[in-house]
């Protein structure tokens, strides 16, 4: 008896798992956009430049992307 892990299934992935994964990419990136912004207003004396305000509203894009996935995955109640 040996300590190897179970083998994990390899069946094809749906394709809904990519709008997750895409939702939750943009997500991270915009959150890192909002903590860019506030320690840029720390550091310096400079208004932070008008791309971090572009990646800062990645955020919300990639909630709303998590949300149609969420929605588009729940099962239907009959």
């Amino acid at each position: 008896m040996t300590n190897s892990p179970e083998p994990t299934p390899t069946g094809p992935r749906r394709s809904g798992d990519r709008l997750l994964h895409v939702a939750l990419a943009l997500f991270g990136i915009g959150i890192l956009g909002v903590v860019a912004i506030f320690v840029t207003s720390i550091v310096s004396d400079s208004e932070p430049g008008l791309v971090l305000y572009g990646v800062a509203m990645l955020a919300p894009v990639g909630f709303l992307l998590a949300l149609i996935f969420a929605l588009r995955s729940g099962r239907r109640a009959r």
